[in-house]
């Protein structure tokens, strides 16, 4: 049996949570899980600006801080914060193990293979047309503003880089679920068509990738009731080599690891419950049998794989013009109609101006923000307060600048009782859209190296 700490669910999660199951009790991994689909286009950019960038800055640090409990109590450590620049990443995360005072003790395994924008044009030109998977459209309909294109890599290189002796493996973009299946393949000596075992291990990294979801946290099941959500602990796979294994957390920490958190996490992100791809298997959701087999503990068995697919997913990242949203908040009485009067006026403006936008989208803050029309009847007209919060997206950045001036005006031109907020003129922004296409698994070469510390 093997104990997998996971403790990042996304760049920006708790800084502490590393440490805490690192010095929380016995593990053998601990697994980060930086990359989101958003992350890579933000981190391309971060790139093409410098050169030693393009990776998660936290994780180098972190290593820092947890050296001591990583290298004297033989911790593994695997994490796809290399993002668009692994090996820079690697030579950050040597740094902070020398600056630790660990120089040399300890071997860090890179992988490499994902990141596929120089190649696009080649790609394309060879018939692998990279079809947007929702829209059908062929890749070239934007390929001029394609910021970032990452193919997501399976869990074997992760386990070839533990074999060739790595302690510290980084990646960059790989499937979530690469990150503690990698592991697993490697100590249990899993091939690569024992679907079953592949499919745990898939079911096994889904329940703990995305951190404290695991453990009570944005639990919807007992929430008012979860203890001390302001130390909550972060999920541990117990896997064992038949493909069993149990969810579990560092005792005297908070939230809980029960049956109906557990399950709110499996139904996250998934799909099509039978066939959950992946790059190494496709796991049978329905197929998973669990319990509670004790305080903060659940139980997994019974879980059954299928082959895996020809092709990897690839995460592609693509300029779509741009955007701005501005607010201003309205006050008793009539809060709500004055928000309303609000929105007409600005409308009114920007049309009289000959603005024209892709989108505009209007929400009232404090009035059910997030259904608007879906809900039956008007507010009530008792509401202390509204924020008028108007968006738009558009290809010209000039029109969207002048949307921007727009707004302010309203606080002495407009109904009464209106605060302008402190944040001043809203700012324009690049949109990133994504691109989810396919790619055949001949087409790309994972590649594994390995080197001192």
């Amino acid at each position: 049996m093997i104990r997998i700490a996971n403790a990042q669910g996304f760049w920006g999660d708790s800084l502490d949570a590393p440490l805490e199951q690192l010095r929380g009790g016995p593990i053998d991994y601990l697994t980060l899980d930086y990359l989101a689909e958003v992350t890579m286009s933000i981190l391309q950019k971060q790139y093409t600006r410098d050169p030693q960038a393009g990776y998660a800055r936290d994780f180098p640090q972190m290593i820092e801080r947890g050296a001591k409990e990583i290298v004297q109590r033989g911790v593994k450590v695997v994490a796809n914060a290399g993002g668009v620049n692994p090996e820079t990443c690697g030579e950050a995360v040597a740094a902070a193990l020398a600056r630790a005072g660990y120089q040399g003790r300890m071997k860090i395994g890179i992988v490499t293979g994902d990141n596929i924008l120089d190649r696009l044009d080649d790609l394309v030109a060879g018939g692998i047309e990279l079809r947007n998977m929702d829209t059908g459209e062929p890749l070239a309909a934007v390929r001029e503003r394609v910021r970032s294109a990452n193919v997501y890599l399976g869990a074997f290189p992760i386990a070839e880089a533990l074999g060739q002796g790595a302690q510290i493996v980084v990646t960059g973009r790989c499937s979530d679920v690469a990150l503690s299946l990698g592991p697993s393949i490697y100590e249990f000596g899993w091939k690569r068509d024992d679907w079953n075992c592949l499919a745990a291990g898939v079911v096994g990294g889904h329940v703990i990738e995305c951190g404290a979801q695991a453990t009570g946290g944005n639990c919807q099941v007992d929430w008012e009731t979860m203890p001390d959500l302001a130390g909550i602990g972060y999920p541990i796979l117990e896997a064992e080599a038949d493909g069993r294994f149990a969810i579990t957390k560092h005792p005297g920490t908070g939230g809980r690891v029960t049956v109906a958190c557990v399950t709110e996490q499996l139904v996250y992100e998934i799909g099509d419950p039978r066939a959950y791809i992946t790059p190494d298997v496709v796991a049978d959701f329905t197929t998973i049998q669990l319990k509670q087999a004790g305080p903060d503990r659940v139980q997994f068995w019974g879980i059954e794989g299928h082959p895996a697919t020809d092709f990897y997913k690839v995460s592609i990242s693509y300029s779509a013009g741009f955007k701005a949203a501005g607010t201003m908040t309205y006050g008793w009485p009539d809060a709500y109609k004055k928000a309303k009067i609000a929105d007409q006026i600005l409308r009114a403006r920007l049309e009289r101006l000959g603005l024209t936008f892709d989108a505009i989208h209007s929400e009232y803050v404090g009035a059910n923000a997030c259904h608007g029309e879906l809900l039956s009847g008007e507010p009530s007209r008792d509401l202390a307060e509204v924020t008028l919060r108007v968006g738009v997206r558009g290809s010209d950045p000039a029109a969207i600048e002048r949307f921007t001036r727009e707004i302010a005006p309203l606080a002495l031109n407009g109904p009464p009782v209106v605060t302008y907020p402190a944040s001043g003129k809203p700012k324009v922004e690049e949109v990133v859209a994504y691109w989810p296409a396919l790619i055949p698994k001949n087409e790309v070469t994972a590649r594994v190296q390995v080197r001192e510390a």
